[in-house]
């Protein structure tokens, strides 16, 4: 499956019964979040809200809030699907085939991958209708504002685009942006993120003006790649791409060089100046905390374009399960085999919904010589946005890290706390409520595989508790005669 755009979508997961329309008015001023949130804790369906009080422009949301709508966002049924293409994908440039049938086969499948690529366009939907100058006001879009102490009313589903001053490849990454007022908002660019190394790039040649795009909607592949942690200098587009099996259409913006996908619904054009910050928040973040108020860079709008009838898409963060976690799911998913090519011993990894992502990371290994678990958690700390990871449990390959109450009963049998926890520190996520200074602190690394002597231990490891498969086959075959139900 394939969706060439934003509606396109929500035809889809209406015809699946996976979207509800609402037509009562609804205020963008917390009532909408707090209906969203019900509907992500519920499990609930994807919200079009067709009356926003003030507005003629429908707000989506929650289009991503379960794994079953987060595979069709990706075009297919099961997220396994695409962990196996990503497979495949990372096979053709790891693995040089043998002979020529594989080589030319392997040519083949990177012509098709080619056919995947961003494509230019001279005419875009998302530029039915131009704004400039006096007509351009924030204020006529429905943004919401989510929890009731935040700072005003934020952009929380955009595809902000920048530049690499130097190589002049583009990012496109997600930020949180408060509006200011009709023509500014903030840049939540944080510390680590590539939008900030192209902040800071430009800063330090003394660049005055930075271009600065921001899409809101699209098809998608294409909205979620902006969430995904890709080293700096791989297209994001590029991925979108792959991802649909179909080049993302983009076009020129009106006011500067960037380039836009042509499917948005709106699309943002302006500036940022390098060493302008202001206050920003606070925010009702993914912590489940509000992160405070901090100085971020000042977007200055000075053109919107939209289709004539645009949709606004947007999502809310907050205590977990959100939204936001079954996207990051995905990133967990089409990563692994990634990692699994730098740390071939990893087996399986999960990020659950209270770690938020980059305080709690649970790996499992096939063991093969002592101290093997602290060089995995070593090698994920030196892994891009890994890096942030707070604490990092590791298992042996036969635990299944999916499951918590498996992996609780594992760690909490098999730790002695003063052999297997490792303490050290690194950078931490700008969000991180706990540490004494913000962006560094303190690291756990806890190693609950089984040890052996070589690790200190002089015991013989017990063995699991298991019954006899002789007596499980035997019971099995005279249930039924037993009469319990």
């Amino acid at each position: 499956m394939k969706f060439k755009d934003l509606r396109e979508f929500i035809t889809f997961l209406e015809n699946k019964g996976e979207l509800r329309r609402i037509t009562t008015p609804v205020s963008w001023d917390l009532e909408i979040s707090e209906i969203a949130d019900r509907m992500v804790k519920q499990g609930g369906p994807a919200l079009l809200f067709e009356n926003v009080t003030g507005y003629d422009i429908p707000v989506l949301i929650n289009m991503y809030g379960s794994e079953k709508r987060m595979a069709w966002a990706l075009g297919v049924e099961h997220l396994d699907e695409l962990v196996d293409r990503f497979q495949g994908l990372l096979g053709l440039i790891h693995g040089p085939p043998e002979g020529l049938l594989n080589k030319m086969r392997t040519l083949g499948q990177l012509v098709h991958l080619g056919s995947f690529q961003p494509k230019t366009v001279s005419r875009a939907p998302c530029q039915e209708v131009v704004l400039k100058d006096g007509d351009v006001d924030l204020f006529q879009l429905p943004i919401i504002k989510c929890w009731p102490m935040d700072g005003g009313r934020y952009i929380t589903l955009p595809l902000v685009i920048s530049r690499d001053p130097e190589t002049g490849i583009q990012n496109y990454g997600t930020y949180r942006m408060q509006v200011f007022d009709g023509k500014t908002t903030g840049m939540h660019w944080q510390t680590h993120k590539v939008g900030t190394r192209h902040y800071r790039m430009n800063q330090e040649k003394g660049i005055t003006r930075m271009d600065v795009a921001v899409a809101l909607g699209g098809d998608p592949a294409t909205i979620w790649t902006g969430s995904a942690p890709l080293p700096p200098d791989m297209d994001e587009m590029a991925v979108a791409g792959f991802i649909r099996e179909d080049g993302v259409d983009l076009v020129k913006a009106q006011t500067s060089d960037l380039l836009v996908p042509a499917q948005s619904e709106i699309v943002l054009e302006g500036y940022v100046v390098p060493g302008e910050e202001r206050a920003e928040g606070p925010f009702g973040d993914h912590t489940g905390y509000y992160s405070m108020e901090d100085e971020y860079p000042v977007f200055h709008v000075e053109c919107i374009t939209r289709r004539r009838d645009p949709i606004y898409p947007a999502i809310i963060v907050g205590r977990p399960p959100m939204e936001d976690y079954w996207m990051g799911k995905v990133t967990e998913r089409l990563f692994l085999p990634a990692i699994k090519l730098i740390l071939p011993e990893v087996v399986d990894i999960n990020m659950p919904a209270e770690g938020i992502f980059h305080n709690l990371v649970l790996v499992s290994i096939k063991k093969e010589y002592p101290g093997q678990a602290r060089k995995v958690m070593h090698g994920l700390w030196g892994l891009g946005l890994m890096s942030l990871a707070k604490i990092i449990i590791v298992v042996d390959h036969f635990v299944d890290v999916q499951n918590p109450s498996e992996l609780a009963w594992r760690v909490a049998n098999n730790i002695d706390p003063s052999r297997d926890i490792m303490i050290t520190s690194g950078p931490l996520d700008d969000l991180d409520v706990a540490s004494s200074t913000p962006k560094f602190g303190g690291k756990v690394g806890i190693d609950a595989t089984q040890k052996g002597p070589e690790e200190g231990r002089q015991r013989e490891w017990p063995p699991d508790i298991i019954m006899s498969q002789e007596i499980k086959d035997l019971v099995d075959g005279k249930w039924q005669d037993y009469g319990i139900q």
